[in-house]
C-alpha cells in the first residue's frame, strides 16, 4: 500500500490541486477538488479527485470516504442537472487502467441510448474551448443550486 504524500510533482492532479496546471473547475472544497475531463465521454464528464496525493482507493484513509463520496453524489446530481443528463455513470480504476495514479472518481452524464455499451468507449475532445468553458460554468451553476438546496435542508 502506498502512503499518503500531500503532493506529488510528477503527478498531474497534484498540479491541478496546487494551481501549477489550469483547467476549468466545477467544484472545491478544502478536501477535493472537481474539473471537466479533457477528453470526456460526453460533454460534462468531470473528475473527482482528493486535494491530495493518493495512488488508489485502497489508500485513502476511511475516516474521509463520507465526505469525498457526499461530493460524488452533489457532482453527479449537478452534473445531471447541468446536462440535462437523464442519469449518470460514477466509475473509478483502481491501479488498472488508471491513466494517472491519482484518486479519482468519474461523473459521467447519462441517457438512454446514448452509445455507451460494455466498458469499451469512444473518448472525445470538446469542440472548442468556448463549448468547454459553457459546459463548466452550467456545472459550477449547479453545484451551487444543489449546495444551496442542502443547506436549506438543514436549517
Amino acid at each position: 500500500m502506498m502512503q499518503n504524500r500531500d503532493f506529488e510533482e510528477n503527478c498531474t492532479f497534484c498540479r491541478i490541486s496546487s494551481g501549477a496546471l489550469s483547467t476549468p473547475r466545477v467544484f472545491e472544497d478544502q478536501g477535493s477538488l472537481a474539473f471537466l475531463d479533457h477528453r470526456p465521454l460526453f460533454p460534462g464528464h468531470s473528475l473527482l479527485i482528493p486535494r491530495q496525493h493518493f495512488e488508489t482507493l485502497d489508500d485513502f484513509p476511511a475516516s474521509r470516504l463520507g465526505e469525498f463520496f457526499f461530493n460524488v453524489q452533489l457532482l453527479s446530481q449537478a452534473v445531471q442537472s447541468a446536462m440535462d443528463a437523464e442519469g449518470s455513470f460514477i466509475a473509478m480504476n483502481n491501479r488498472v487502467s488508471q491513466s494517472v495514479p491519482h484518486l479519482h472518481v468519474h461523473i459521467v452524464p447519462r441517457r438512454r441510448k446514448d452509445g455507451l455499451k460494455g466498458f469499451f468507449w469512444p473518448r472525445t475532445k470538446y469542440r472548442s474551448e468556448e463549448e468547454m468553458l459553457s459546459v463548466n460554468e452550467r456545472i459550477c451553476f449547479a453545484v451551487e443550486a444543489m449546495r444551496k438546496e442542502i443547506s436549506n435542508h438543514k436549517k
